[in-house]
């Protein structure tokens, strides 16, 4: 399949405060929006992003309900330039976004601030992709070899061995398809060695896979023995979820 990531989704409690957040800080910009009666999905990134990067959806229920963020869903990672880690996160504190974990706090590798609903934002350096767009999603995991092997085996998708990260007490694990460009977006796997579970929450909606034809990927993913969660029919055909063995939820679209 080696479908590439399409897009994250979060539920978020109030839209425009969302989209005026990811506006004014990561100068986002609306890509894509469907209205429905009961719901809002709004999709957006940097003006200046790749054909190939993924994007952001948020997701705002109409009927007043909260969230729970859970613990399964770790955070997105967003890019800046190397060398400007430090000074992009002294922007955003200028710009009046809470200090979550600075850069001196992890290290001088990356740093994490959280949006209005808290869902972390991982700050990472890269010298590919626009500033602030999407560099990974990151889930934790309770099986590391099943979670390789589903991803592998369902969707193709290599280990990014570059991105591998073994520590005493945890690992993580970068899967994305084979040849993906670098603008793209991977999924990191985190795995922790002390055998915790984890609660799924509902703030966290999402990973979506793009499929040249929605019917065919869906029949490979139902060959190889991906979970039958919501198909295509009952989709009305215009995109299908199927979930990860820790219950992460996958959505299928077509670009």
């Amino acid at each position: 399949m080696g479908a590439l990531l399409d897009h994250t989704m979060m539920r978020v409690e109030d839209l425009d405060e969302s989209i005026d957040w990811y506006g004014e800080h990561f100068d986002y910009e609306e890509k894509g929006r469907m209205e429905a009666d009961t719901f809002t999905n709004v999709f957006m990134g940097p003006e200046d992003a790749h054909e190939d990067a993924a994007l952001l959806e948020l997701t705002y229920n109409q009927d007043g309900r909260s969230y729970e963020l859970g613990d399964a869903w770790g955070h997105i990672a967003v890019r800046v330039p190397e060398g400007e880690l430090e000074a992009a996160y002294d922007e955003l504190m200028d710009e009046g976004v809470a200090d979550y974990r600075d850069p001196e706090s992890c290290g001088g590798r990356y740093a994490f601030v959280e949006d209005p609903d808290g869902h972390e934002i991982e700050i990472v350096q890269r010298d590919h992709g626009a500033k602030w767009s999407i560099d990974h999603t990151m889930m934790r995991i309770t099986d590391a070899d099943e979670q390789i092997g589903f991803w592998t085996r369902k969707f193709e998708y290599d280990e990014r061995p570059e991105g591998r990260w073994e520590a005493d007490s945890f690992a993580n694990y970068f899967v994305e398809p084979t040849d993906a460009p670098e603008e793209a977006m991977s999924v990191e796997l985190t795995y922790n060695y002390d055998d915790r579970s984890y609660e799924l929450g509902d703030a966290w909606g999402h990973v979506a896979v793009r499929a040249d034809d929605l019917d065919d990927a869906w029949d490979t993913l139902m060959t190889r023995g991906a979970e039958d969660y919501r198909d295509p029919e009952s989709c009305d055909h215009q995109y299908a979820f199927t979930k990860d063995t820790d219950g992460h939820e996958i959505e299928v679209v077509t670009q």
